[in-house]
């Protein structure tokens, strides 16, 4: 080989890749595109030419054209959307809460208890089925339109909430780059359990937890796991639980419900880190009655993607996307208000 592998960086809740190499001494004058379809697997010259199109290949910290030729002692990296799966997409026709749409990407609202892709035990149902059919049934759609739904980042089954997907190569890879940059603007709201005393940032490294691998954990001395920082901004106190917005700087899996764990915090309902319980509250049958009546109220964590603001790949354009809270979880907050009030 004529070079070294630097790194290789995937992330796992956003869904892109990031390469970095450096060039041999003895390196031979090639196109970067070229240089780089040797050296990556899983892709082709044409997803090479669109990140370098959309700012996506640097060479020594600049970005460069697939034109570039490599030299030696060149610092190349590239950021490339995750690689697509190898699995039939079975359209389905699943309605759709379409916030916005253009022949470059869709903005949805996704509902709770949907999963986002296709994948083992949950190959129809998706988030993913239902764009496909959708796609497919368009009066009209743009020549460069690649066939399937592009995800840059993606939600948890209960998460409820905005989702940008692309349409076209040129639009998937200048958004994955956009996450990847940290450019867009995320804010979640949640209901944690406990009284959180002061808006705070959270900042732990995230890894897969070494006791159970389907969870995350954090590693508070940055042994394992990636980088991660979430901010967090009171927006109303109920005592024994606490309504939050979180703006994510990083987007790991399960970061926000990590986090919040870690802080003591976690959020209401979840399944998965600890918040399916009584956390804080008496034992009594009337308390204990109510949060029942309340966990029935939303399949699992209390945890909603409320807002998203990304350049627009064609036009440049900054565009921001809201949404209101979804039923259960409103009617959630409303059971609270009184609760408190009485």
């Amino acid at each position: 080989m004529n070079e070294d592998v630097q790194d290789v960086e995937q992330e796992e809740e956003e869904l892109f890749e990031h390469y970095r190499f450096k060039a041999d001494p003895g390196q031979e004058s090639v196109r970067i595109d070229k240089y780089l379809l040797d050296r990556l697997p899983n892709t082709s010259r044409n997803k090479i030419q669109s990140a370098a199109k959309n700012g996506s290949v640097v060479v020594n910290g600049k970005p460069v054209k697939s034109n570039y030729k490599v030299k030696p002692g060149d610092e190349v990296a590239i950021v490339l959307p995750y690689p697509v799966r190898e699995i039939e997409l079975i359209p389905q026709d699943i309605p759709l809460d379409i916030v916005y749409e253009d022949h470059e990407l869709i903005v949805v609202n996704k509902p709770a208890n949907m999963v986002v892709h296709p994948g083992y035990g949950n190959y129809t149902g998706t988030l993913v089925n239902a764009l496909v059919y959708h796609f497919d049934n368009l009066p009209e759609r743009k020549s460069d339109y690649f066939g399937r739904p592009g995800l840059v980042h993606r939600l948890d089954k209960h998460t409820t909430g905005i989702m940008v997907v692309a349409k076209t190569e040129d639009a998937l890879t200048n958004l994955a780059k956009q996450f990847y940059d940290r450019t867009t603007e995320r804010r979640y709201q949640a209901l944690v359990w406990g009284d959180v005393e002061e808006d705070m940032r959270i900042e732990g490294n995230l890894g897969r937890s070494l006791q159970n691998r389907k969870v995350m954990t954090v590693f508070p001395e940055g042994d394992h796991g990636k980088h991660a920082v979430t901010h967090v901004k009171v927006l109303k106190r109920y005592g024994l639980v606490t309504f939050v917005e979180c703006k994510l700087e990083t987007g790991r899996t399960h970061q926000i419900r990590t986090h919040l764990k870690w802080k003591g915090h976690p959020l209401f309902h979840d399944l998965e880190y600890g918040g399916d319980r009584i956390v804080r509250g008496t034992t009594h049958d009337k308390y204990k009655q109510f949060i029942s009546n309340c966990f029935d109220l939303i399949p699992g964590q209390a945890l909603h993607a409320k807002s998203l603001g990304f350049q627009h790949p064609g036009t440049g354009e900054w565009i921001q996307f809201d949404s209101d809270l979804p039923e259960g979880f409103q009617v959630l907050l409303n059971k609270w208000d009184r609760y408190v009030a009485e």
